[in-house]
């Protein structure tokens, strides 16, 4: 990958991380419904990490347990019916852009009795090769930019019906590899993040000759400190907290087949980026004193983390019709046949001034005896030069033993 691959990813894919030491971001941004896109350190965090629920649409903060609800709701780690579980995904990511750009992801859990459980995941997401070049084009060194994150959870039954977590999670993203940028050498950056989820299920009567489950979860996940990539750095970025509700109805249709309909909403709990102040000629207007301009929309996005997650629901410069745009959906339907293949469908839906990230997802999965395979595929509705088209991703699943053996 060459260095103008390299800047091309940066903008795409790590969110334009520098944003938050440039008082200049951002002042030809219009409110009424016009792009003002947020943007985080360390993205690779909200990715979807697993098979099944990205053939959901990425819905999964309430589907039935699995090895891989970390990501989603940790929270139903505490009713999943298997004592043991480790699952390995792989997704490779943005080939549109990259060929070697990909995300890895390893599940544990495991039971400690009937009411809790434990449970860890690792996610590796490599941006492949890039290759420096001096001012003649002649190559300097080869440098592999990378990220991970590494947590673990506990998850406890609080009730018959309601469950609950709490996670942490250590952050290291390394993209500079030690280069000096702007004058100033550059460090991998780090940070410490926590989730908190619940989950709810119960059996409901709803449907004649139908049994039927309803399940409700809530995350939220990486609450955490801020992230800078050099040490000079006097402000930093905003690590991806997210907020992620929402049901699931599961049908058991007769002994065999089953029918399950999930709906995901995210918002990011990240402060939303104001409009400034321009004067006649185009430039934004200095406030006197300080090294900051006046606010024409919006408010200061130089905030403390639990101040950016408050703030996050009232700050939008275009009011209230831009919070709510700010809300994405995901919607998600499995069908399995005999608790040994599925079929899953999904569609994720976010506001074109928000990202615009709109596409249709198709998956299938198989079980067998403690072996399980899934694989999912992304379809953008604009398929015209679309980073996202022909995501995949695979999914490898050995559960071992029932909860009902767990000592």
């Amino acid at each position: 990958m060459k260095l103008k691959t390299l800047i091309l990813v940066a903008l795409t894919i790590v969110g334009l991380q520098s944003h938050g030491q440039d008082n200049n971001y951002n002042y030809n941004n219009l409110a009424g419904g016009n792009l003002n896109v947020i943007t985080t350190a360390v993205p690779f965090l909200i990715i979807a990490p697993d098979a099944r629920a990205g053939a959901m649409g990425d819905a999964g903060v309430s589907s039935s347990p699995d090895v891989y609800s970390m990501h989603w709701n940790p929270a139903k780690y505490a009713v999943f019916e298997k004592d043991m579980s480790i699952g390995l995904s792989y997704s490779p990511w943005l080939r549109n852009l990259v060929p070697d750009m990909n995300l890895a992801y390893l599940a544990f859990h495991k039971r400690i009795n009937d009411m809790s459980a434990v449970g860890a995941t690792l996610r590796y997401f490599s941006l492949g090769d890039i290759t420096f070049t001096d001012i003649n084009g002649q190559e300097l060194n080869t440098y592999s930019p990378n990220e991970w994150a590494v947590d673990a959870t506990y998850s406890r039954k609080l009730t018959d019906k309601l469950s609950g977590a709490v996670a942490a999670r250590f952050i290291y993203s390394n993209l500079t590899q030690g280069q000096v940028v702007g004058g100033g050498e550059t460090s991998a950056g780090i940070s410490v993040a926590a989730d908190v989820a619940v989950y709810w299920e119960d059996d409901v009567n709803w449907f004649r000759d139908i049994d039927a489950k309803f399940a409700w979860g809530v995350n939220i996940s990486n609450i955490g400190n801020k992230l800078g990539y050099s040490e000079a750095s006097i402000k930093k970025d905003f690590i991806p907290t997210n907020l992620r509700f929402g049901p699931t109805l599961t049908l058991e249709l007769d002994d065999y087949n089953s029918l399950a309909f999930s709906i995901d909403v995210n918002k990011l709990l990240v402060p939303t980026p104001p409009i400034y102040r321009r004067d006649s000629l185009g430039n934004p207007v200095p406030i006197p004193g300080t090294d900051k301009f006046e606010i024409a929309a919006g408010k200061d996005d130089d905030v403390s983390v639990v101040g950016g997650m408050i703030q996050s629901f009232y700050d939008a410069p275009d009011g209230f019709s831009e919070e709510m745009r700010e809300l994405s959906f995901a919607l998600g339907t499995e069908y399995w046949y005999n608790k040994v293949f599925a079929l899953r469908g999904g569609f994720f839906y976010e506001d074109k001034s928000k990202g615009n990230r709109k596409f249709f997802t198709l998956g299938a999965g198989l079980r067998y005896n403690v072996f399980g395979l899934d694989f999912s595929y992304l379809i953008p509705i604009d398929s015209r030069n679309n980073p996202l088209q022909n995501t995949l991703r695979f999914a490898l699943t050995f559960d071992l033993g029932n909860a009902g053996n767990a000592k």
